[in-house]
Order: C-alpha cells, then sequence, then structure tokens
C-alpha cells in the first residue's frame, strides 16, 4: 500500500519535502536527504578504481560497471548494450519514435520528463549554474562541471590512438569514431553517414531546405539557433576572442584555437598521398579531394560540381543573382569577397 501511495504521488505531482538550501522540493524525505549532500558535498561512497565519489550506494554500483565493461541490458533493435534496464528504456525509444513529453511553448517533444525540464529552461531564460571563474551560467550542474574542466585544463579522458585528450568521455567517444571510421547514423536522402545523431538531424534539414531561425539585421536564415547567435556577431562587430601573439581576433573561440597554429607552426594533419599538411582535419579532408577528385556538392540548376560547399554557395550566386559584397567607393557588387578585394585596388591603385 505504501508504494502504491508514493507511486500515485507521481500523477498528482506532490512533493511536500522542501530543501533548505535551494528551492527543490521532493516527494519522498530519502530522495531529500541524498540531495542535501549535494550541498554538504559529502560523498561517503567512493569507488575503489578511481577517485570518484558519490552520495548514493546504487549510483556507486552503477559506476563500477564503467569499469568492468559490463553491460547486461541488449536492445533488440540494434547491437547497443546499457549498464542498466532504464537506460536500455530510454535508448528504445529512439526505435520507437515516442517522445511522450511535450514542450507547450514550442512543438519540440522529448523522451522523458527530466528532459523536457531542462528544455523549458531555455524559454524562461533560467541559468542557476554560475562559474566562479567567468561570467557564464548553465542549465545544468554537468554542463557547468564540464565547462570549469576549461579553467582548469583538466582533461582526463585520453585517445589511445593519437595524443589527444578530451573533457568528457563522451567527447573521446566520438573522437575514438574518427579512428575506427563508424559513423552509424545514416541520411536516407543521400549517400551520407555521420558520427553523432545531432549531425545527422542537422544534415537533414539540407534536404528540407528548413531555415527556421532568421536574422533581424539582415534576410540571412539558419538551420540551427546557435548559427543565428553567430551570424549576429558578424552585425554587432563582436569578437571576443583576442590572439595574445598579434592584434587579430574571432568570433568563436574555435577559430582562435586554429588561428594560433599559424604562430606556432603546427600541423598535425598530414596527406598520404603527398607532403603537405594541414592545421586542421577539415583542411586536410578538402585537400585530399583534389587527389580522388571527389566533388560532393552539387548545384541543383546546372551540373556543375564543388569540392566545398562555400564555394557551392558562391556559385549558386550566378543562378540567383546575389551580389552580397558592395564596394564603398563606387556602385559595383560581387559574388565573392575575394573578387571585391581585387577590385578595390582599382581605387587604391
Amino acid at each position: 500500500m505504501k508504494d502504491l501511495l508514493q507511486h500515485q504521488s507521481v500523477h498528482v505531482e506532490e512533493k511536500p519535502y522542501k530543501c533548505t538550501e535551494c528551492n527543490k522540493v521532493f516527494r519522498r524525505k530519502k530522495n531529500l536527504k541524498q540531495h542535501q549532500q549535494i550541498h554538504a558535498s559529502e560523498k561517503p561512497y567512493k569507488c575503489t578504481e578511481c577517485d570518484k565519489g558519490f552520495i548514493a550506494k546504487q549510483t556507486l554500483i552503477h559506476h563500477l560497471k564503467v569499469h568492468t565493461g559490463e553491460k547486461p541490458y541488449e536492445c533488440a533493435e540494434c547491437d547497443k548494450a546499457f549498464i542498466t534496464n532504464g537506460e536500455m528504456k530510454r535508448h528504445q525509444k529512439v526505435h520507437t519514435g515516442e517522445r511522450p513529453y511535450q514542450c507547450t511553448e514550442c512543438d519540440k517533444a522529448f523522451i522523458t520528463n527530466g528532459e523536457l525540464k531542462q528544455h523549458k529552461k531555455f524559454h524562461t531564460g533560467e541559468r542557476p549554474f554560475n562559474c566562479a571563474d567567468c561570467e557564464k551560467a548553465f542549465i545544468m550542474k554537468s554542463h557547468l562541471t564540464q565547462h570549469q574542466k576549461i579553467h582548469t585544463g583538466e582533461k582526463p579522458y585520453e585517445c589511445t590512438e593519437c595524443d589527444m585528450a578530451f573533457i568528457t568521455r563522451q567527447k573521446l567517444i566520438l573522437h575514438q569514431k574518427l579512428h575506427t571510421g563508424e559513423k552509424p547514423y545514416e541520411c536516407t536522402e543521400c549517400d551520407k553517414a555521420f558520427i553523432r545523431i545531432g549531425v545527422l538531424k542537422r544534415h537533414l534539414k539540407i534536404h528540407t531546405g528548413e531555415k527556421p531561425y532568421g536574422c533581424t539585421e539582415c534576410d540571412k536564415t539558419f538551420i540551427e539557433r546557435k548559427s543565428l547567435k553567430l551570424h549576429q556577431k558578424v552585425h554587432t562587430g563582436e569578437k571576443p576572442y583576442g590572439c595574445t601573439e598579434c592584434d587579430k581576433a574571432f568570433i568563436v573561440k574555435q577559430s582562435l584555437t586554429i588561428h594560433h597554429k599559424v604562430h606556432t607552426g603546427e600541423k598535425p594533419y598530414e596527406c598520404t598521398e603527398c607532403d603537405k599538411a594541414f592545421i586542421t582535419r577539415g583542411y586536410l579532408i578538402v585537400h585530399q579531394r583534389s587527389h580522388t577528385g571527389e566533388k560532393p556538392y552539387e548545384c541543383t540548376e546546372c551540373e556543375k560540381a564543388f569540392i566545398t560547399r562555400r564555394r557551392l554557395r558562391i556559385h549558386q550566386r550566378v543562378h540567383t543573382g546575389e551580389k552580397p559584397y558592395v564596394c564603398t567607393e563606387c556602385d559595383k557588387a560581387f559574388i565573392a569577397r575575394r573578387r571585391l578585394i581585387i577590385h578595390q585596388k582599382v581605387h587604391t591603385g
């Protein structure tokens, strides 16, 4: 009878136990006690394999399976296996397409109620976890913990194939797929495959033409909100990431990291066909197409194909008539920025 009453509280959302340190409430007194250990920094259950500590014994038992590699719960639809039955059940909803938790603010739906609660914070703007080293704030505590490793420089997850190390285990797992060549997420519209399902979802929008995020300053639209935010910095002129070696500054941190290699001379990505080396893996992939002759980006208006998506976009302006690069000295406009720079030399001599 007690278990039934506890279960029924899920439906009525009754949460009588409140934490005195923060505003969180709980259905069960046991859950409140476990939560209060977060404030006390008390983690009595220690892992004997590593230095991690845990609030609950059950969490430690779950963690130990990371070291043993034990994954007893296998998915019947694919070859994936999981540490807990709950993880497997959540995964199976990927196959069934079931997303029972719908957001009332937008059309997004989620597999778990926890994911929905986190998503709602995007609408409310709530970011309760603040970084003590910079002004950034986060929706989830786990995101803050990951972010703080940027300040400490901690990268505990090392690749056994190369010398790269990562902040999170998940990033290491994704990186290792570069070595194995594993791309489990295939596009049904073309022959492309991807390492992550999120990248596949973004790619699918290329086929549908969906670009829901529009810039209020110009007529450009974007597939992702993140891309829109980066683009808006072009209008504001904001470049928060400055190089300490020269006067260049960048909109995103990744661009600064790549730029630093210009000063250090580091070119870790070498071509196996010739003696050329490159700063980024992306540059190497593009270069290798000069050997293979691959031109994956095809124009839908004519039969021309291009090595990079950027070159395709510039070419498509021939069909649309778009000339976004306008000379400030005269009324001439150009398809590509490079052509504008060449033209401006007429005025400067």
